[in-house]
């Protein structure tokens, strides 16, 4: 299963049934897990750790050094778990001494030519699409997906099942189950097609409608749109995750609709 032209540090912990194919090199202080498969001409450096049944494409470069001035050789690693897809000349660095690891979750897809750098954290079954720049520091949840040749600003955040539009310049918080576009990234509605798919009923949905209707639609202020939120809506797990995401923003939230 490990062609003769692979490298293999003998350090590196491969499980059963990983399959790497030449021109491939693997450096010590590397796990990957059972049933993964590693194309050619991929790059794993030293702190990676790799889940079960992923399939990493030809040319991804996985857990190289932070493209940081402020590293000073700490030791971090890259975490990808099981079941998640990498595709090619996908570039994942290792994390710094701020959270020391850079991760991607379950049952992801990282489409071509997308930057992870240092110390962002991507949740479950998010997809990014091609040619996606995330830049450090960055919190991508559950269940979002962001549109091809998008940049996101460090220290962002971006909730549960959001949809941000291709070509995005994404600089702002964006909260959890909204679509996203324009410049300046501002709201488009909320994500109702990838919330039925996600199992959310009719009901749940025009609640949530019903909230970003308050915070961005009606040109009220942030701060007293989330009172009349909290005061006006029964308290149920979306609203109050709506809330605690945007009272929470370091950054500030993206811009309301814009006509």
């Amino acid at each position: 299963m490990i062609h003769a032209l692979a490298y293999i540090n003998p350090e590196a912990k491969l499980g059963p049934n990983v399959v790497v194919e030449p021109f491939t090199a693997i450096h010590h202080d590397v796990e990957i897990g059972e049933g993964t498969w590693i194309g050619s001409n991929v790059t794993i450096f030293p702190g990676a750790r790799i889940g079960k049944n992923c399939r990493i494409f030809p040319g991804a470069v996985i857990s190289a050094i932070p493209q940081d001035l402020k590293f000073n050789g700490e030791q971090t690693i890259v975490e990808i778990g099981d079941n998640t897809t990498i595709r090619e000349c996908v570039t994942i660095n290792r994390g710094t001494a701020d959270r020391h690891i850079t991760k991607v979750g379950k049952h992801c897809l990282i489409m071509a030519y997308v930057h992870l750098a240092h110390d962002v954290i991507v949740g479950d079954q998010v997809i990014i699409a091609n040619g996606v720049q995330v830049a450090g520091h960055v919190n991508i949840a559950n269940n979002a997906r962001i549109g091809g040749l998008s940049a996101v600003h460090q220290f962002v955040n971006i909730g549960r099942h959001v949809m941000i539009e291709g070509g995005s310049m994404v600089s702002k918080d964006v909260p959890p189950f909204v679509k996203a576009g324009r410049y300046p990234l501002s709201y488009e509605g909320v994500n109702s097609v990838g919330l039925r798919r996600s199992g959310f009923s009719t009901e749940k949905i025009n609640e949530i409608q019903d909230i970003y209707r308050v915070l961005f639609v009606h040109n009220t202020n942030v701060g007293k749109a989330l009172k009349l939120v909290e005061a006006d809506m029964h308290a149920t797990a979306e609203r109050d995750e709506i809330i605690q995401f945007v009272s929470g923003s370091e950054r500030g939230v993206m811009k309301g609709f814009q006509r």
